[in-house]
């Protein structure tokens, strides 16, 4: 799995018009599967991203994580964060998993991440055509990558 972490003060998803997430303080994750995904990678990557300490503490020192300051989340499926750019001009999403086996771990991720922070997460729609708007903070924006574990 592959995700880009963004530290927001505000984000939010609209589908045909319609918002369907909508966040203050938090973090808006974008998230790419590939077949070689497995529940460890979930576990890990769920983890890593709930106690990752990007939050300002009283001091202005990023010490505190996501769960520390009561922050929400959304969670974007995003196939192209697979893109490989290496021939050509024109990406190739091969490495991005098909809908049949990427919409159960999507769907076990969030579960995870809802069980890591007691909260409940917000998301995008798979596969859907979405607008997602965000006020990145500081700017904040880290890439994880569960195979390399980095």
């Amino acid at each position: 799995m592959r995700v880009v972490v963004q530290r927001v003060s505000e984000a939010s998803v609209t589908i045909e018009r319609k918002i369907v997430a909508d966040i203050k303080t938090g973090l808006l994750v974008l998230v790419g599967i590939e077949d070689a995904d497995s529940s460890e990678d979930i576990d890990w990557l769920s983890s890593k991203i709930t106690n990752l300490r990007i939050f300002a503490d009283p001091d202005g020192v990023m010490n505190l994580s996501v769960k520390d300051v009561a922050g929400d989340i959304i969670v974007v499926s995003q196939f192209t964060l697979h893109a490989l750019t290496k021939k050509g001009n024109r990406p190739s999403y091969i490495k991005a998993s098909k809908p049949d086996v990427a919409i159960p771990i999507y769907e076990k991720f969030v579960c995870a991440i809802e069980a890591e922070t007691g909260r409940k997460i917000q998301t995008g729609e798979f596969g859907a055509d979405m607008k997602v708007r965000l006020l990145n903070d500081g700017p904040v924006t880290i890439v994880i990558d569960s195979k390399n574990r980095e």
